[in-house]
């Protein structure tokens, strides 16, 4: 209880403001599916189909990780230093790691990921290829092969013979399976292309290719040599026959990778934080089919990018895997799915607003790099108030130019969303696209008593809903919600009304309140909203004491102290946080009462607040006072402004 005095000869004017209180859109492709690797490089890559397994080269750590198709690491293979090169049996029976700086190369059972074999080398062993079952290795500007198919290895160094363009570079090898006998060699900015169908490499074709070159690949009809690197942001491409310089593959800055699927399909990478990362290309076509784009998973304003050389095709041609870097140095393989598909765009137009049950008219394009052929099929589906999962319509088929239409006659009003999906075929991924029509409906009649109304503390009021004309609906939902923050809006019912349309809620006015009636709507009728604010007083009362008497002047009790006594007023207030009540005084002088002031007094949290008038020290005054709750001065605006009682004293001798 807060206890207070103020002095009864001071006239008090102490005033405190009031408190008032539908497009579908493609665009590059997201990697469809990530895990972060356990690496801290990659030196190459390769992905076994039959187990489908992806083997990855960390040289800094000296290990090989293994994954599956999702990114899970299935096995760790340490124990060598400086891995780099990896090939593939073809038979996928065996994995070939070079191990550099053990100057050998070691095998792998794909099946058990035991180390089958360990061949000495002779020299630092960088990329692999496997060529008609002979293991060709890289080693500075030059290359050699492995041959154990015998009884012993058989290792033949120096195989670049007369070509002596890889000075002081790093030699990089391709090769491919559809096409025996052949290995292409380049360092440097020099290329070559060599017949290994004998025990030794015999050059075939040499030339010049692009300065930066990461990665070179053979495409599968063994009719070009890419590079990583060409004229203009491009992955390089040369005839194979005598190595003439053709048209590339436009991939942006800054190519870093090129990698051939078994059926032709050209993936090209490059470092490109603010671009797209993977570029597919169909053979001959100089534009993309598809482009992927990497996230930002790093702290910089740049995305992640693509490792040098980190691409690898699964053999079935189904997905490519590419590592990305961020920049904290975490490697992530991602897996991209269905890379040889075009990713096509579906607009769908529809009209903004239409009449229920009149017929309307939806448009839309699809559209693609190549277009599907005419007459493909579009899957329709209408949603709205009645089918909110959906309702399947009359399919639609496209045009020559991709555009399609169809009518229908809305049933049911409010949003009404028509749903088109194309469902993809060989070349093209699935797409779908959107569009909304407001359908009209007739206002719904909604009503809710008690507007305004003012009532005592804690009165328990009935309000009352009621609904006219509706169509299948007939559902009603009552909120309360009380002023002030700490009292959260609160159901209070949800039912069907009556025979009469009528649905009741109590609610105990302790505080003003907004309740609201709800009805959702249905097909024919709009949703609508009423509210009706109530209002509550608080509860006051004020005791007194240290008088020595209690009389009457005329019909009005007083209370009688001696003019030295100090009245005691004991207000109790219901108790809101920071909550105050306002004491006010006047004095009876020839025969009217005049304000003498009023100040404001804060309650304790049992509600009470006692304030000590000091005594006059004369006799013959006669006074009143009272406590108010007013709404906003009184610290707060939760209930409306609740006048107590006036408590009349006088002092005497």
């Amino acid at each position: 209880m807060r206890r207070r005095s103020i002095s009864a000869a001071t006239a008090l004017a102490v005033v405190f403001s009031s408190v008032v209180l539908a497009t579908g859109m493609a665009g590059p492709a997201a990697a469809d599916s990530a895990k972060v690797l356990p690496v801290n490089s990659v030196g190459d890559m390769v992905v076994d189909g039959v187990h489908q397994r992806v083997y990855i080269s960390d040289p800094s750590a000296g290990k090989i990780v293994v994954t599956d198709y999702s990114g899970t690491v299935k096995a760790t293979l340490a124990g060598l230093p400086g891995v780099t090169g990896l090939a593939l049996s073809a038979d996928s029976g065996e994995v070939y790691a070079a191990v550099k700086n053990d100057n050998r190369i070691v095998s792998v059972e794909t099946g058990t990921y035991t180390r089958t074999a360990s061949y000495p080398v002779d020299a630092a062993p960088g990329d692999l290829e496997e060529v008609d079952g002979r293991i060709w290795f890289s080693y500075g500007g030059d290359f050699g092969s492995l041959d154990v198919s015998g009884p012993e290895p058989v290792v033949h160094l120096a195989q670049r013979g007369d070509n002596d363009s890889y000075p002081g570079t790093e030699t990089l090898l391709a090769a491919d399976p559809a096409v025996p006998g052949v290995l292409v060699a380049g360092s440097g900015s020099r290329l070559a292309v060599y017949d290994v169908s004998a025990d030794d490499a015999t050059l075939r074709a040499e030339g010049d290719m692009g300065s930066g070159v990461k990665q070179l690949d053979l495409m599968p009809d063994g009719s070009q040599v890419l590079t990583s690197w060409g004229a203009g942001y491009s992955i390089g491409a040369y005839s194979a026959t005598d190595l003439t310089e053709l048209a590339g593959y436009p991939v942006g800055p800054y190519p870093n990778a090129v990698r051939v699927a078994p059926d032709g399909t050209i993936a090209g990478g490059s470092f490109s934080w603010y671009d797209p990362d993977v570029h597919i290309h169909r053979p001959g076509d100089r534009v993309p089919v598809r482009e992927y784009d990497f996230p930002n998973t790093g702290n910089d304003s740049g995305a992640d990018t693509l490792v040098d050389g980190a691409l690898a095709w699964a053999p079935d041609s189904s997905r490519i895997f590419a590592v990305s870097v961020n920049s904290y140095g975490v490697h992530t393989l991602r897996a991209l799915t269905d890379p040889t598909k075009e990713l096509p765009t579906l607009k769908v137009s529809a009209p903004a607003k239409s009449e229920r049950a009149k017929t309307l008219t939806v448009k839309g394009k699809l559209t693609s790099k190549s277009l599907p052929a005419a007459g493909a099929a579009l899957k329709v589906t209408r949603t709205d108030v009645e089918s909110p999962s959906g309702k399947a319509l009359a399919a639609v088929k496209t045009k020559a130019d991709g555009s399609f239409s169809f009518t229908d006659a809305p049933p049911a009003g409010g949003k009404v969303t028509y749903k088109v999906t194309y469902a993809g075929d060989a070349a093209h991924m699935p797409a779908s696209a959107s569009g909304a029509v407001d359908v009209s409906r007739k206002a719904a009649a909604l009503t809710l008593n008690n507007k305004g109304k003012l009532y005592s503390y804690g009165k328990k009021v009935t309000f009352t809903a009621h609904l006219g004309t509706t169509y299948k609906n007939r559902t009603v939902s009552i909120y309360a919600d009380p002023f002030g923050p700490d009292k959260p809006k609160k159901l209070l019912k949800t039912a069907k009304v009556n025979s009469k349309g009528n649905l009741s809620a109590t609610v105990s006015m302790t505080r003003d309140t907004t309740v609201s009636a709800v009805f959702g709507g249905d097909a024919r009728y709009a949703a609508k909203t009423v509210k009706s604010t109530a209002y509550a007083r608080v509860k006051v009362s004020t005791a007194v004491s240290k008088q020595y008497k209690t009389g009457k002047i005329g019909s009005t009790t007083y209370y009688y102290f001696h003019k030295k006594t100090d009245p005691l007023f004991t207000t109790t207030m219901t108790y809101y946080p920071g909550r105050k009540q306002r004491f006010q005084l006047q004095v009876y002088y020839q025969g009217k009462w005049y304000d003498s002031g009023y100040e404001y007094f804060a309650l304790g949290t049992s509600g009470k607040s006692a304030v000590s008038l000091e005594a006059p020290g004369e006799s013959g005054i006669r006074a009143r006072m009272r406590s108010s709750y007013i709404n906003g001065s009184s610290g707060d605006n939760v209930n409306s402004t609740t006048h107590g009682a006036w408590k009349y004293f006088a002092f005497t001798k």
